[in-house]
């Protein structure tokens, strides 16, 4: 009975451990995510800055798994060259073995405070003071599961079946290294183990190579979740993860034989013996940077050789970053850059569509279906990634934001379905079948193709710049243009009752292409619909007032 409650209040330690780590990453991810995307990518353009800006923005996130994930974001985007994130990550190991070394320091005594502060902070109404104090209280709750932590490794003292499984890892460095980086890869955290051994360590039961054995596993087990993050992602990310695996399992394996002789000449230094578990983290990460940093080219260019660059697929997403989900002002951005996107594939399907009708070149219509898939593929990615982010919990004006880009982005994709079922067929048929429009006729038709793209391309600058003027003036191009299309109708109908030879060939082709770009001009216009009606200046109805 006794060891069972031995176990639960060290399962228990370990897991308040982890949830205030996952508090200090949100929190912080909410107060200062922007500011440390923008610093850990600009901050990145020589070897020290890069190895920097990796150490300050672990220490921040408490993780370097976050840190590794960020930069392959940014290896992906061409952001951060190859040799450099690799550099990051040097910096992002040293940090976390900075932070278990200062959580080490005997300052337990001020998580009440910290606890009390972010509470405070927390219920302020200002999402960057959410932010931090949530980063607190997941600080004080940090240093509250190391005191708990203390107390629960006190009774294993005496516990001859701890003793003996020690005494079996003591005889088997590999496989107490093994153990040590299978647990930091179920907690997802090497820091969290770090600390476990130091608990372990006080109780006086682990030797000293073994100590340094234990360190060296939770190294490597901490350097897998990133990698296994990045397996399905595209092979800039996952080389930045492989690449920092292969490092810290070189370094391992390399230090595993020498432990023992480390751990004596770590014991003759002036230090604690009781922080051997996190001196030895520290010195192990710095002594790997030194030797690692002058290979970065070598291994970016293996890594080249072994994750080789796949041929892009066109409807895949270019800006939508999960790890930006937690600041919502940037995914947004990254949302609506997104679906800019697939407005420039509408404008080109458009394009093609009129280049087709003009020149009777059926060429550019075999284009139209892919770019409507990939219409398809893009809208649906952004849905997905704003459903996300609206878990997440989003402030009015953020919301609003969203719901305006999934619904331009659903009118772009009807716009696309118009052109592949409406306008390809038409065009197709045209050309097919040696249709010849009235010159009347397709001069009415030619300019509604190209008032509709650059209806679009206004429509595009709105959705960016929420300009009201742009949005009144595309408010009234939609009356000219069902104007235009009535008018155009009607001119039709009267060549059938002159006898036009040409218009009663093409009389049902003509009519049917003026209501699909008028439909497409009508998906348009919406995107000046919410900003009208913020504005006060759409009304709900446009029927008259009858008078009694």
């Amino acid at each position: 009975m006794q060891s069972t409650i031995v176990m639960i209040n060290l399962f228990g330690a370990i897991a308040l451990l982890l949830f205030g780590l996952s508090l200090v990453k949100d929190g912080v991810s909410r107060a200062f995510g922007a500011r440390l995307r923008t610093g850990l990518a600009t901050g990145t353009k020589r070897g020290w800055r890069a190895f920097l800006s990796g150490f300050v923005a672990t220490v921040a996130l408490q993780s370097s798994t976050a840190t590794a994930l960020m930069v392959s974001s940014f290896v992906e985007r061409r952001m951060v060259k190859q040799r450099l994130a690799q550099i990051v990550l040097l910096g992002a190991n040293i940090g976390t073995a900075v932070t278990a070394w200062i959580v080490s320091t005997g300052i337990e005594w001020l998580s009440p405070l910290l606890i009390l502060s972010g509470t405070v902070l927390y219920r302020g109404k200002h999402s960057g003071r959410q932010g931090g104090g949530t980063a607190l209280i997941g600080i004080g709750l940090m240093l509250l599961s190391l005191h708990l932590l203390g107390l629960a490794t006190e009774p294993m003292r005496a516990s001859p079946a701890l003793a003996a499984f020690i005494g079996l890892l003591d005889g088997a460095w590999l496989v107490a290294l093994i153990f040590s980086a299978v647990l930091a890869f179920v907690s997802s955290s090497s820091l969290a183990i770090v600390v476990l051994i130091l608990s372990l360590a006080s109780t006086g039961i682990l030797s000293p190579g073994l100590i340094v054995v234990l360190v060296l596993g939770a190294n490597l087990g901490g350097a897998i979740p990133p990698f296994v993050a990045t397996l399905n992602g595209p092979p800039a990310a996952r080389r930045v993860t492989l690449g920092n695996l292969i490092v810290r399992t070189c370094g391992c394996l390399i230090a595993l034989p020498l432990a023992g002789i480390g751990a004596d000449l770590l014991g003759r230094l002036p230090l604690p013996p009781e922080k051997l578990p996190v001196d030895a983290h520290l010195i192990f990460n710095i002594l790997l940077a030194i030797a690692a940093w002058p290979f970065a080219r070598s291994l970016s260019i293996l890594m080249m050789r072994m994750v080789p660059d796949q041929p892009e697929r066109e409807n895949a997403p270019k800006f939508l970053d999960d790890h930006e989900l937690s600041t919502p002002v940037v995914a947004l951005t990254s949302a609506t850059r997104e679906v800019l996107g697939v407005g420039d594939l509408i404008e080109r399907m458009l394009i093609l569509a009129s280049d087709s009708f003009r020149t009777n070149d059926m060429a550019p219509l075999r284009q139209i279906p892919g770019l409507e898939h990939s219409v398809d593929s893009l809208q649906q990615e952004v849905k997905i990634y704003l459903s996300k982010l609206g878990r997440k919990g989003l402030d009015d004006e953020n919301g609003r934001r969203s719901i305006v880009i999934v619904d331009y982005a659903i009118n772009l994709e009807h716009i696309g379905d118009i052109i592949e079922k409406g306008l390809l067929d038409q065009v197709t048929k045209k050309i097919t079948l040696g249709l010849k429009f009235s010159d009347a006729g397709f001069q009415e038709l030619q300019t509604l193709f190209d008032m509709t793209i650059d209806n679009l391309r206004i429509a595009q600058t709105i959705f960016v710049t929420r300009d009201i003027d742009l949005a009144r003036k595309l408010m009234e191009v939609k009356v000219e243009v069902r104007n235009l299309e009535k008018q155009s109708a009607e001119r039709h109908f009267q060549r059938l009752r002159d006898g036009h030879a040409d218009s009663l060939q093409t009389s049902s082709l003509h009519l049917d292409m003026l209501r699909d770009l008028k439909r497409i001009n009508a998906h348009i216009v919406s995107v000046a619909h919410p900003i009208m009606d913020a504005s006060g200046l759409l009304r709900e109805s446009r029927l008259k007032t009858l008078g009694v």
